[in-house]
């Protein structure tokens, strides 16, 4: 390796903790921050709330009406993403959230 090859490289090293954790996250992957995602979560949420109930009053009606909600929002959130509302969707801004 030349000198200029490795002084290129010491001169992006970060020069504190601070701007290495920085620079780390200014990388935009996809974390799932979109209305596709949250509304997954959300249903899914509400799904394992019911089948928790259900486990606990010893429903298998109401466990089994919990799972399939849990289930329903998969397909929401995969419907979602394929209508352009998940990550690198065509329906959200390029706001970064």
């Amino acid at each position: 390796m030349s000198s200029n090859a490795t002084r290129s490289n010491v001169d992006t090293k970060p020069e504190n903790e601070a701007e290495r954790h920085a620079s780390i996250h200014d990388e935009t992957i996809g974390h799932g921050n979109t209305p596709a995602a949250w509304t997954c979560v959300l249903i899914m949420i509400v799904g394992a709330g019911i089948s928790s109930v259900g486990f606990i009053i010893a429903s298998v009606l109401w466990f089994c009406i919990g799972l399939g909600v849990i289930a329903l929002g998969l397909v929401v959130g995969f419907i979602m993403k394929k209508a352009g509302y998940g990550v690198g969707g065509s329906k959200l801004s390029n706001s970064g959230h």
